[in-house]
């Protein structure tokens, strides 16, 4: 197919562009072009490598020489089959002019824009790809707004050629001898080297009009991109030569200091500095670095500020513990007897590390575990960190991630910031002084995030064994292998962690303490570092364990033991204040004695009061200091179809209020409630401790007693607490923390539990001595809670006492009436 060039534009002349409109089959070989647009009108040079290039170019040359041009979206992926998405919708068909086969089996092919097309459809899957196309017919346009348009455009070509040298001078005389406005804007948009969405866009744009407005714009930015950078060249060569001129007078000042034997401050520093970088056990790369900032540190003035920043990097790089690490303690007796030492009972975390010591006996390169302790406040997970530590014969580490938003508190800064330095985690390390310490993260649950980052999401690469092999903190820029280090994190609740960190920790669960445990805890822990911390050694002090009762049940509700240990401490520092004025010391504290020491009683049983009344019913809670009695309180009222509820409760535990009442309803005469009951009447439900946020699905049994039991009249048994989440069916679905809830109820003087049925497995794993002299129900629906809950005695009104003979419309009266 013979063309005629126009030896100055590279254009077809216009009898051949007329000659090659509407002759283009439906079907074409697609060509996919990255990072480039071809335009109409204009002649290219593109090379082809890619395998369905290389065939749809084949095909093209051994046929009609015509091919389908559309650029690749930036997007889209490179891997794998182009499809119809990862294509632009418009493109532009070509005609071979002259194609070259390289010896690296490339192809090299002169193509010319002959039309602008739009793709429809891609039909083909191998060897190549081909299109269903559509032509679209452009048109010059030859009006005053156009003019105006083509001279600016001339105008600010002729400015952008003298700036940049891969154009040359004749383009812009070239761009002046071209008539047809449509020429000039693809001559222009094929020159200039301008990103593949400007391109595009002005491929697509309809009439000519717009074309000239985006190209327009495109060309505005990139002639002030070009004055710009032409300042700043200007700016950094007289930077330059004053940097020359510092450095030639530093060389001269050195040269005059040797002379008269003098050495230069910091020498001494950096000689220290370079002996350490020798000696690091790194890796190369960290070393390379090392020496690389260390030849920087050599050549700037040691009063230039970089100097100090250099210097402070070579520190902490220097610093860090590579290569230097404790020997494992491997006594399996010995570290048992130590955390035996430091903790009661507290077994799965005992077996957990015990575990960890024989498996490392057996097999020395394994990978520091990574363990989340998760348990109420004051059952000693901080505490057994350092036991741990203690007993593997490791260093100790504890930083707090509680209320941190930072995400650089654990990458650390990028030392571009003033004042930059590495994350907590680099910090910890060197502060260790080894590579493997027991390292600490206490509180990961009340971790924060804004607009500074997540530090949750930074963690991941921490606490992630096949990762933080190669940490990069930001701030040394250099990897460091943390997959010795134990790292223990410990957390109150588990929900608030996020759900991929939670993922990467082996968690293990602390439940509170029952007054059995508090009580041998006080006398083998407590008890002893008090008399220690307060001087009273020489003047030993004995409590009875009646008294250590009382202090745990009448001063004290909480599922760890630091308010036992606050009021054990209260009790000593009388003791000493008693020693100190030479008075009559006590030497043995009964349950008596208490209330001299400590005042009244701040705890008060009153489950049997509460619950003496229809309405009233006794549930369980979860909550992040343990299990706790929660009360749940209904009352009825004159009114109609209106349920009130109160105690901040959240949206699950109102919703669970709703299910409830709608199967009471639904089963009133079972219950023996009138099944009218609610068209005469409102119902208020309140949940006591109002200043207490409230949310849960496992307060949905009480509710449904309490409902049950002021619509019946019938009073709950004052000695049951429940447990339970109710679906509208009236299934009982089982619950979490049920350890927690159960010796919350032992605590309480509860006598009887009502748990799910699915919840008999929680509490055969509960110890028996724990939970001696509690009685359990389990049960699968509401009517066998209502059964085992509610007591057959029905309440008598108030007024009957009051105005005797006087006839009740209490509701065995309108079920009669009702009857009749």
């Amino acid at each position: 197919m013979s063309q005629e060039v126009n030896d100055k534009t590279g254009q077809p002349q216009a009898s051949e562009k007329e000659a090659s409109q509407g002759t283009i089959p439906k079907v074409l070989p697609v060509l996919a072009l990255k990072n480039s647009v071809l335009f109409p009108l204009t002649i290219n040079p593109v090379s082809v490598g890619e395998k369905r290039s290389l065939a749809a170019v084949e095909k093209s040359v051994s046929g009609d020489r015509l091919l389908a041009t559309f650029a690749i979206r930036p997007e889209s992926s490179e891997k794998g089959t182009l499809s119809k998405r990862d294509l632009y919708p418009v493109g532009t068909a070509v005609s071979i002019i002259k194609f070259l086969r390289m010896p690296d089996r490339t192809m090299r092919i002169l193509v010319q824009g002959i039309q602008k097309i739009r793709l429809d459809k891609l039909s083909g899957r191998a060897p190549f790809l081909a299109a269903n196309i559509s032509p679209i017919k452009e048109q010059s346009e030859k009006t005053t707004r156009i003019e105006a348009h083509k001279r600016n455009v001339i105008d600010r070509l002729s400015r952008i050629v003298s700036m940049v040298s891969y154009l040359p001078e004749e383009m812009h005389t070239a761009a002046m001898s071209i008539d047809d406005p449509l020429t000039l804007v693809y001559l222009v948009a094929t020159t200039f080297r301008f990103p593949v969405p400007d391109k595009q866009a002005i491929l697509e744009a309809d009439r000519i009009e717009e074309k000239f407005l985006k190209l327009l714009s495109v060309l505005n930015r990139e002639l002030e991109i070009l004055e710009l950078g032409g300042r700043i060249q200007s700016q950094v060569h007289d930077e330059m030569t004053k940097s020359q001129r510092d450095y030639f007078l530093r060389e001269q000042l050195k040269a005059i200091r040797e002379e008269l034997g003098e050495t230069e401050e910091g020498q001494e520093d950096i000689a220290e500095l370079a002996e350490k970088i020798r000696m690091l056990k790194a890796v190369a790369e960290v070393k390379k670095q090392a020496q690389k900032e260390l030849r920087r540190l050599k050549a700037i003035p040691s009063v230039s500020p970089e100097y100090h920043v250099i210097r402070t990097y070579l520190g902490w790089l220097t610093d860090l513990p590579w290569g230097k690490g404790t020997k494992d303690n491997l006594d399996l007796a010995r570290a048992q007897k130590i955390l035996d030492e430091d903790h009661y009972n507290l077994q799965k975390v005992k077996e957990r590390i015990i575990e960890y010591l024989a498996v490392r006996k057996l097999k020395e390169d394994m990978k520091g575990p990574i363990i989340c302790f998760i348990g109420p406040p004051g059952v000693g997970k901080t505490s057994l960190g350092q036991s741990i530590a203690r007993a593997l014969g490791r260093k100790f580490v504890r930083i707090s991630l509680g209320g941190m938003h930072d995400e650089a508190e654990i990458r650390g800064h990028r030392r571009t910031y003033i004042g930059a330095l590495p994350g907590k985690i680099i910090q910890g390390i060197t502060r260790a002084g080894t590579n493997n310490p027991v390292f600490m993260m206490d509180e990961i649950d009340k971790v924060g995030a804004d607009f500074r980052g997540d530090p949750s999401s930074a963690l991941l690469e921490v606490l992630d064994p096949q990762q933080n092999v190669s940490f990069r903190d930001n701030y040394l820029d250099a990897p460091f292998d943390l997959s010795k280090v134990m790292f223990i994190t410990t957390a109150n609740v588990a929900q608030t962690i996020h759900p991929a960190l939670r993922d990467r920790m082996e968690t293990i669960e602390l439940a509170g303490y029952t007054t059995g445990e508090k009580l041998k805890i006080a006398k083998q822990y407590l008890i002893p570092r008090q008399l220690k911390e307060n001087g009273l050694e020489r003047h030993p002090v004995v409590f009875e364990d009646a008294a250590l009762i009382k202090i745990i049940e009448s001063y004290t509700r909480e599922a760890g033991v630091r308010n036992l240990e606050r009021q054990i401490a209260k009790v000593c520092r009388k003791v000493a204040r008693a020693v100190g004025l030479k008075e009559k010391a006590p030497e043995t504290i009964a349950a008596g004695d208490i209330e001299q020491f400590l005042g009244a009683e701040t705890v008060f049983p009153e489950e049997a009061r509460r619950t003496s009344i229809p309405g009233v019913a006794t549930g369980l809670a979860w909550t992040a200091a343990g299990g706790d009695v929660l009360f749940v309180e209904a009352i009825k009222m004159p009114g109609r179809r209106t349920i009130t509820l109160t105690g901040q409760l959240g949206q699950v535990m109102q919703e669970s209020a709703k299910a409830a009442l709608s199967y009471i309803r639904s089963r009133a005469q079972k219950f023996g409630i009138d099944p009218t009951f609610f068209d005469s009447c409102d119902l208020h439900i309140h949940v006591p401790a109002g200043a207490i946020p409230k949310d849960g699905p496992s307060a949905g049994v009480t509710i449904a007693a309490a409902l049950v039991s002021i619509l019946s009249e019938r009073p709950v048994s004052k000695d049951v607490a429940m447990t339970g989440e109710i679906s509208l069916s009236g299934s009982v679905l089982p619950v979490g923390g049920v350890k927690e809830k159960v010796l919350a109820a032992r605590r309480a003087g509860i006598k009887k539990v009502i748990l799910p049925a699915k919840n008999k497995r929680n509490v055969e794993e509960i110890p028996k001595d724990q939970i001696r002299g509690l009685k359990f129900a389990y049960v699968e629906t509401i009517d066998e809670v209502v059964d085992l809950a509610l007591t057959n005695r029905r309440r008598q009104p108030r007024s009957s006492a009051k105005r005797k003979g006087e006839k009740v419309d209490d509701g065995s009266q309108r079920k009669k009436g009702h009857k009749k």
